[in-house]
């Protein structure tokens, strides 16, 4: 009885070690990309590209998305009004937006997120902001008729949550295109527990899984923004246990 409390006792200590060792590897690593700074860990799979991911509370990129939040807020109630009163909406911008709300409306399922995919899309003029890099909420993208990655993807999220899709379901995701060497900002809608990419360099939805050439760095919604990290601990004991089963499969 006392080597087996004395085996668990140090089975203890080598998991609290690894988490001591997984939390410090996280927390050097969160402070890199635009100096996000303090990170808390949220160990969530269920995110897109089923990657870990810190919730910031620091930084330009937080700073950035609460405060471009609190214009969308204020759009979506105009929206809302606009949406139950089409004669008296003074909004060119908003009845632009809600023409392709309208016609989300009439699908399920996939096709919605594809209509709406496609139609905004084809409705903004890609633009950039250059070394500003701004981000606009839906009615100023619509109303200049132009916009840059994060404009389209800010915009997606704002129709379809007008036609009906749960926030809970919506992200925005900034990636590294390794292909093209930048950052690079999409919208991520679940559907039946898989997460489809809605990128405004393709008409195409893909699942995240299949998203080649993009490595997730933020996730980004309605409460937070989080950063996706790798797992240094987790991973190494994969690769640990990937090479122990190789071995006995080929021991004699």
């Amino acid at each position: 009885m006392e080597s087996v409390a004395k085996s668990r006792a140090w089975r203890a200590v080598v998991v609290l070690f690894g988490l001591i060792l997984a939390g410090s590897a996280a927390e050097l690593r969160a402070g890199t990309l635009l100096s996000p700074g303090p990170a808390a860990l949220v160990r969530k799979s269920g995110e897109p590209f089923g990657l870990f991911a810190f919730a910031i509370s620091h930084g330009g990129l937080r700073q950035k998305w609460f405060g471009m939040k609190q214009k969308l807020d204020d759009e979506m109630v105009q929206l809302a009004l606009c949406d139950g009163d089409r004669e008296n909406c003074v909004s060119p911008a908003a009845l632009k937006l809600l023409a392709i709300v309208d016609q989300a409306r009439t699908r399920e399922g996939r096709a919605r997120l594809g209509e709406t995919n496609r139609a905004i899309n084809l409705a903004i003029r890609p633009a950039s902001d250059g070394a500003d890099d701004v981000w606009s909420p839906p009615l100023s993208t619509f109303a200049r008729g132009a916009g840059d990655c994060e404009d389209y993807a800010i915009a997606k999220m704002a129709a379809l949550r007008l036609a009906g899709v749960a926030p809970e379901d919506l992200r925005i995701v900034v990636v590294r295109d390794t292909q093209a060497g930048e950052e690079h900002a999409v919208a991520a809608a679940k559907l039946d527990g898989h997460w489809l990419m809605l990128d405004n360099r393709r008409m195409a939805m893909v699942e995240d899984e299949n998203a080649r050439g993009y490595r997730p760095l933020f996730v980004l919604y309605q409460a937070a923004v989080m950063k996706y990290v790798d797992e240094p601990v987790v991973a190494a004991q994969r690769d640990n246990a990937r090479t122990s089963l190789v071995a006995a499969n080929e021991a004699p």
